[in-house]
């Protein structure tokens, strides 16, 4: 069979597929230890809340009038009213509902902003989607309907106690010229749980209006919700930004609800990808949000629930593997949000993809780096030793999962 040129792309075996696939085979594979994926953690009184928040939906009729009927290419006009209030009244936010369109999932959201200001232009040029801080979120990479539409840059590191690092933009290599669309990051990073600092963020906020184009935020996991950032950041959005937000990180990946918020014009452009593309963005996840909002329970939650839940998961894992891996080359990337830990071997004799293949053969699935490091003008040996581990396994698994990690690298440490 013969495919069109954009069969031929997206027909190809990428390193978000080959995630997805894993987390597929994790979670059907008996005694599988899911280490790689990004499936929210069950978090039993989200669960609960969830339960009983469908229970009265169902009760009062608004779940079956989710369910029955389309809403707008825009998304359900009751949610996008409630969220634009909330933030408004929350953070000042001059913004309305016209400022919020919602897709079927962050992961088509990004597929739409990047197509819609990435690739070849109706004047004929080229643009690219500028990611500052590399490494970035895998699903990223593979996104443009054109090839090659990123072009991204090493991080400065900074090394800290206890064998700890962090990454940080390195302002002075950033090139911007005519040939960029927009600069886009993840906050907290996936898959670093790197959290830009505020001045980063303005920085950036900066160059973009220096240069007539948007800052595009990933804020899946971060603040107000579902708040899993555990450093004291300020909420960021205005009229040059695109805030790209999620429902699946509050423990409803189901539901495949993304939400864009950023200036009238992207959010028509937006709404009417929708309409072409999907008819209408999903109404379930919407009505369970807004219902949230209502009852004074979608930020309540977001802080006192799941960010501390995430958080003690974060420090038990990073305490075993500290504790199980005393090599002094391995080094962890420092925790401040999001559900991963970015792990370094550096001189690791071995490169991470094969570290994959041999943890994978032992029943542990984590996600090798090299993945992450797409747009890059030069290859770096630091994107070939380092790898993400999920941390929201129950104890019992992340002991196991690390006890395994720790036996396969000591012997690739060993020339084993």
């Amino acid at each position: 069979m013969q495919f069109s040129k954009f069969g031929e792309k997206f027909n190809r075996y990428s390193g978000i597929t080959q995630l997805m696939d894993d987390l597929n085979e994790g979670l059907s594979t008996p005694g599988a230890i899911m280490l790689g994926g990004g499936n929210p953690a069950a978090i039993p009184a989200m669960q609960d809340y969830f339960q009983q928040a469908t229970t009265d939906m169902l009760a009062n009729g608004e779940l079956v009038a989710a369910l029955s009927n389309y809403d707008g290419p825009q998304g359900k006009d009751g949610f996008l009213k409630a969220l634009a209030t909330l933030l408004r009244e929350t953070y000042g936010w001059d913004i309305s509902e016209k400022n919020i369109s919602l897709s079927n999932g962050s992961q088509s959201a990004f597929f739409y902003l990047f197509n819609l200001l990435a690739g070849k232009q109706v004047d004929g040029k080229y643009k690219k989607i500028l990611l500052p801080l590399a490494p970035e979120y895998i699903g990223y990479a593979d996104a443009g309907l054109d090839d090659d539409i990123f072009v991204s840059y090493r991080p400065d590191i900074e090394m800290l106690e206890n064998r700890m690092f962090k990454y940080h933009v390195d302002f002075k290599q950033l090139e911007v010229d005519e040939s960029i669309a927009a600069i886009c990051v993840s906050r907290p990073t996936n898959p670093t749980g790197n959290v830009l600092t505020d001045r980063e963020v303005a920085q950036l906020d900066e160059l973009a209006r220096a240069h007539n184009i948007p800052l595009i935020i990933d804020n899946a996991y971060g603040t107000p919700f579902p708040n899993i950032i555990f450093e004291d950041v300020t909420p960021f959005w205005n009229s040059n930004t695109i805030l790209c937000m999620s429902l699946s990180k509050l423990g409803l990946p189901g539901v495949r609800c993304g939400i864009v918020i950023a200036s009238e014009e992207i959010t028509q452009a937006l709404t009417n990808l929708n309409g072409i593309i999907s008819l209408a963005p999903g109404g379930f996840g919407p009505a369970i949000a807004k219902h949230m909002i209502e009852s004074g329970d979608l930020l309540r939650l977001s802080e006192e629930v799941i960010k501390p839940f995430y958080q003690q998961k974060s420090e038990f894992a990073v305490d075993l593997l500290q504790q199980s891996i005393s090599d002094s080359r391995f080094k962890i990337h420092k925790p401040e949000g999001a559900m991963f830990l970015w792990l370094w071997f550096d001189e690791l004799p071995i490169n991470t993809m094969e570290l994959y293949q041999r943890l994978k053969a032992r029943g542990v699935l984590i996600v090798p780096g090299e993945y992450f490091f797409f747009g890059q003008k030069q290859q770096w040996q630091h994107a070939h030793q380092c790898l993400r581990m999920n941390y929201v396994q129950d104890e019992a698994k992340m002991r196991a999962g690390i006890a395994i990690i720790s036996e396969e690298v000591n012997k690739a440490y060993a020339g084993l």
